[in-house]
């Protein structure tokens, strides 16, 4: 009994120890028995912070979770910084996030140069990188960033869907490119040499950049016009986007004009340019137009329009971006239900790559969110639309693409 004392001690003082080990590996920064925290980086000031309304949005998302209750028994804890739309400001803001605040992940973080400005040190942080607020096709690059997932339709997907659209509709097309330079602009002209093929230098007859510094863009949109251009494709943000239909109103240049999807929000793009300059403008969408009376009865925008009389009071239900927002707050929220009380960043990640056919409520019909271990394009599908004067037109068929 004697000898057999010290090695039961030992045993159990080996036991307490390995106990303690599995639980430290098995708590979660960011997470209590009552609370998740999520991280995220918005452009509330600088030249996209048009954007800001999209952590606005998802702010006041979380407060209505949290009124009903939570997520399986916690409340979620929504701590947004201000980065300027500057990847060195992304940088110090994300480090925060992690290191200082502790989050358990970083949810729909916007902007393509900021976002690339900290994959890496997310990735080797093994932090889930959730649903990021920019259709860069590199977010889909799970082999070498699997804790890095995008969330809205490609950029290269989008443009190659106008290319197919200008191929049929106008075959013997002029076409010109005004992207911003970086990877969000490159993949509009990526997805036209996809479109075009083997035509491409004959039908892109000029293609100019601009970077997110500059004042305008009145210069780049001069030299397309002079090169001849009678359709052009512009892949700017709300700030830039708003100069071009502006511009080219008082130019009384009128080419067929192609927009990128995140820069047609009627409150936040169209009405600062002028609604009626806005006419004839083609663009991808993936989620319903508020200023559409075709939405007026619709069940998913009645819900949003509850949710913004009551958290958002006074804010511009015709900006698009809280409709975005909003379906960006109700993948997140699912991906938690999924996560039952397993909330390990392996397990959050693990259920933001395995969602099957979920639909927020105010995505268009016929779109839908749905991902897994080797795909990491939520969201595949669009359908065309042209600004009438009044609201964003839908017409064609929903288009999947290919999201690779």
């Amino acid at each position: 009994m004697i000898k057999r004392r010290p090695l039961l001690g030992g045993m159990l003082a080996a036991g307490t120890v390995a106990l303690s080990g599995a639980r430290a590996r098995a708590a979660t920064p960011g997470v209590t028995a009552t609370e998740i925290k999520i991280g995220n980086t918005e452009a509330y000031s600088g030249p996209a912070s048009a954007y800001g309304m999209i952590g606005k949005t998802e702010a006041a998302f979380f407060k209505m979770v949290n009124d009903q209750g939570g997520v399986n028994g916690r409340k979620i804890n929504f701590i947004s910084y201000d980065d300027g739309y500057s990847p060195p400001r992304t940088v110090e803001q994300v480090r925060k996030l992690i290191e200082q605040d502790e989050v358990a992940c970083l949810f729909n973080d916007l902007g393509t140069p900021t976002n690339t400005a900290v994959e890496k040190y997310v990735n080797a942080k093994k932090v889930p990188h959730l649903f990021l607020a920019t259709g860069a096709n590199k977010w889909g690059d799970y082999k070498r960033y699997p804790w890095t997932i995008g969330f809205q339709p490609s950029y290269r997907t989008e443009a190659e869907i106008y290319g197919k659209h200008i191929t049929a509709a106008t075959p013997k097309a002029k076409v010109g490119i005004l992207y911003q330079n970086d990877d969000f602009g490159k993949d509009y002209v990526n997805g036209l040499k996809d479109a075009f093929g083997d035509k491409y230098d004959t039908m892109v007859i000029k293609a100019v950049s601009y970077e997110s510094t500059d004042p305008t863009v009145d210069s780049q949109l001069v030299t397309l016009q002079s090169a001849g251009v009678d359709v052009l494709v512009t892949a700017a943000i709300p700030k830039f986007a708003a100069q071009v239909i502006k511009k080219l109103a008082d130019m009384a240049w009128k080419p067929q004009h192609y927009l990128t999807n995140v820069s047609i929000s009627v409150g936040a793009v169209l009405k600062p340019a002028g609604l009626k300059n806005a006419v004839g403008i083609i663009t991808g969408a993936f989620i319903k137009d508020s200023t559409d009376a075709r939405w007026a009865n619709d069940p998913g925008m009645k819900e949003w329009r509850a949710f913004m009389d009551k958290y958002m009071p006074g804010t511009d239900q015709t900006d698009g971006n809280t409709i975005y927002g909003y379906a960006a707050g109700q993948t997140m929220l699912q991906v938690l239900r999924q996560c039952g009380s397993d909330l390990s960043r392996e397990n959050i990640m693990r259920q933001a790559t395995n969602i099957h056919d979920f639909v927020p409520a105010t995505l268009l019909p016929g779109v839908k969110v749905a991902t897994s271990p080797t795909n990491y394009h939520p969201i595949r599908q669009m359908q065309l639309a042209k600004w009438n004067g009044a609201h964003w037109e839908n017409f064609g068929d929903v288009i999947e693409g290919s999201g690779s």
